[in-house]
């Protein structure tokens, strides 16, 4: 499907022709992406493309459904395509390709072999299959775990970039999704939004566009009616516009980026940094003890038999106990062994967090509800304060009209934000919340003033200059400049002032420190302050010539207030209490932070005194009466406890409030500090005296007789084992970590 541009004319497929549309896809990405003028000027200009896409550049597209399907079938939608979340399959798969799992599928197939031979179907096979089972319920926890938790980041992440943006639609100003974008939307830009998709400039003032994340060009590009190419990913970083969308989603240089991205790996994160050295040094000490304890049992088996002079006679029973003792040997590798890094995907910020002890915070919108309200002005030297319930001549009562009729022109005339209907037919004031807060006042105060009057040139506002400026072509004649912005800075440039009677005076320093200390006196109520001058151009002004920096009458100061979000003050006093400098909301990431980290230390240390305790028990009691207590098949399903059950009960415990009275833990921090040691070895010595008990007097403390007291012996000592666990657990012993 394509639009050719020749000296012939223009084909257009039948499918785009039938759809209503004299225009492709292909050639709107052409046009826009290349910055082909030549082909721009050739389809009759920006004009002559919203005529071609059949949308209006004033009141949009229609909310029709049918219409909008129609056109999404023929330009395709907003979205990138992302690496889709595998499925169950895949990560049982996944699970499967554990070297350690692999092993011990080596062993079961070996153990089943003998065993059969040995012993016969079904009783040699007991040993066998129960390491099969073992392995498969493994497996599937884990990718039943794993499977979970990448569901909730792929809704974690679309929440996330879930953006929304004003489009106008059947006539009306809406917030809308970047994802239900269509070309031929109509879309406003201001300062500091990011390009939602490909597109051209209809109409705007002083527009600056940051293109690094496409070029790499840190240099901003001025974007108008010479150079109207707007592209997706980009970042508006000056000015503002109108623009209409021409191609979306995976025909953009952006989608096609966002689509390559999405298929990278994941990088560690600092806790499994601090995981790989522990579980290295588990792996490595697991290691030894299994040579050891294979070495020590083996000897046992030939001391035995030299002692019953039949070393050089080997029966299959001796053959059996071989294949047991490396079973055990290669089980307790396995246990050693086993790492779940998915336990702390994904948590790189949220760990960093977690070791915070100083915050920087920007107090607007994070501390505050971002709504701003302007409760104070200076107006004519009068201060007074702004009660909405009372009228609008109660407040303007004593300042002169002339000066009145000036403010509103100042708030008026060109302002970053913008006063619209809505489709219910309610007024509304968008964007940033300064301006719309400046607005309300004007609104407030309207006396039927607000005409619009030419803009001959404006200068947005930027964080630089901290400033504003604009010329007006005024109706009745004659040229004014206005700025408004931070208020030392405006006053700086005034050297006039409109005095209480509305007459303009000189500024001098009486006047200039009473202005100054009306600031201060209304940022000392936590209020933002904006001061607005103007000034009357009477040697005329040309577009190309600067706006002056100087030279300014003072209208007046106005106070805005935001107010402070719900918990801040109860957030604060939590932070302050554990020496962290300043947070709000940042206090519930470092709760949370503090919570990964104690929940994975938790495991970590149920995960090590399992460990411990199995290898002691088994190595120890493997040198003194040479027999290990706890079999293959018992230490699998130990393994199984630790890595799923533990997993499950340890790690997802909700974050509270008593975290933030700890000490953060820097990065380069020990994970095993001296606490957990010393409840690491409380724990595993309660534990191995139990057992050792247990293994000693265990016949006789419960009376077994006959020829299977062993096996009931060695099935009390494993559910004493897993029930010394619960009952530590019971009691909160993990807490203290």
């Amino acid at each position: 499907m394509c639009v050719s541009a020749n000296d012939n004319g223009i084909h257009v497929y039948e499918e785009v022709k039938a759809a209503g549309f004299d225009i492709c896809a292909e050639e709107l990405e052409s046009i826009v992406e290349g910055h082909d003028v030549k082909k721009l000027k050739f389809h009759g200009g920006v004009d002559g493309i919203a005529r071609k896409l059949h949308t209006c550049t004033t009141n949009g597209l229609s909310s029709d459904n049918k219409l909008l399907n129609r056109r999404q079938g023929i330009f395709g939608t907003n979205k990138f395509d992302e690496a889709q979340v595998r499925s169950f399959l895949v990560f049982v798969l996944e699970a499967l390709q554990d070297m350690t799992l692999m092993i011990l599928a080596v062993c079961a197939f070996v153990s089943l072999i003998v065993g059969i031979v040995m012993e016969g179907w079904p009783e040699g096979a007991h040993d066998g299959l129960g390491i099969v089972a073992s392995i498969l319920l493994g497996v599937f926890v884990t990718a039943t775990i794993d499977y979970r938790q990448a569901l909730q980041f792929r809704d974690l992440d679309k929440e996330k970039k879930e953006t929304s943006i004003q489009v106008i639609r059947n006539g009306y100003r809406q917030k809308m999704s970047i994802y239900d974008l269509l070309p031929g939307d109509i879309v406003h830009l201001s300062i500091g939004d990011q390009v939602p998709a490909v597109g051209l400039f209809l109409s705007g003032i002083s527009v600056s566009i940051d293109e690094s994340s496409l070029s790499g060009e840190s240099k901003p590009v001025m974007v108008n009616a010479e150079n109207p190419f707007l592209l997706s990913g980009t970042k508006v970083q000056g000015g503002s516009c109108k623009m209409m969308i021409t191609t979306v989603g995976m025909r953009t240089k952006w989608g096609k980026l966002m689509a390559t991205l999405s298929k990278g790996g994941d990088d560690e994160t600092p806790l499994q940094l601090k995981l790989n050295g522990v579980a290295t040094f588990i792996g490595k000490t697991g290691l030894a003890f299994a040579v050891v304890t294979f070495g020590v049992l083996v000897q046992g088996l030939f001391t035995r038999k030299l002692l019953e002079g039949t070393h050089w006679s080997w029966s299959e029973d001796n053959a059996l106990e071989m294949l047991e003792f490396f079973a055990v040997a290669v089980t307790i590798v396995v246990v050693a062994m086993k790492n779940d890094k998915a336990l702390v995907r994904h948590l790189a910020a949220c760990e960093t967090m977690g070791s915070a002890t100083s915050i920087c915070s920007d107090k607007t919108g994070t501390l505050t509800t971002n709504r701003m309200t302007v409760v104070k002005a200076c107006i004519c030297m009068n201060v007074k304060d702004v009660d909405r319930q009372n009228t609008a001549s109660s407040f303007s009562s004593g300042i002169p009209d002339s000066a009145v009729k000036l403010l509103l022109q100042s708030i008026f005339n060109y302002s970053g934000g913008e006063v619209v209907v809505n489709k219910e037919g309610k007024v509304e004031i968008l964007r940033s919340p300064t301006e719309p807060a400046l607005l309300e006042f004007g609104l407030f105060l309207d006396q039927g003033e607000r005409q619009a009057s030419k803009l001959i040139k404006v200068e947005p506002f930027n964080s630089t200059k901290k400033r504003m400026d604009v010329v007006l072509e005024l109706p009745e004649g004659g040229l004014r400049a206005h700025t408004k912005g931070a208020s030392e800075i405006i006053l700086a440039a005034c050297d006039k002032v409109i005095n209480s009677n509305g007459e303009v005076v000189p500024l001098d320093e009486a006047t200039n420190d009473h202005l100054n200390a009306t600031i201060n006196q209304f940022a000392s109520e936590a209020l933002r302050t904006l001061c607005l001058a103007y000034m009357e151009l009477e040697n005329g002004f040309a577009p190309n010539d600067p706006i002056p920096l100087s030279g300014y009458t003072c209208i007046g100061i106005v106070g805005f207030k935001d107010l402070v979000r719900p918990g801040v003050k109860e957030s604060l006093a939590i932070s302050g209490s554990t020496g962290i400098a300043e947070a709000e909301e940042s206090t519930d990431v470092i709760i949370r932070g503090r919570s990964v980290y104690k929940n994975i230390k938790k495991f970590v240390q149920f995960q090590l005194t399992v460990n411990v305790v199995a290898l002691i028990v088994n190595f120890s009691l493997a040198c003194l009466i040479g027999n290990a207590p706890l079999t293959a098949v018992q230490l699998l399903w130990v393994n199984m406890i630790m890595d799923t059950l533990g997993a499950l009960a340890l790690p997802p415990e909700p974050p509270t409030d008593e975290l933030m009275k700890r000490s953060p833990v820097g990065r380069t921090g020990n994970f095993i500090r001296n606490v957990m040691w010393r409840n690491f070895v409380c724990q595993s010595l309660y534990q191995f005296m139990v057992i050792w008990y247990l293994q000693v007097k265990g016949k006789a403390l419960f009376q077994l007789n006959g020829s299977d007291s062993d096996l009931i012996l060695n099935s009390l000592i494993f559910n004493s084992f897993v029930l010394c666990l619960a009952v530590l657990w019971k009691f909160s012993f993990f807490e203290l970590c």
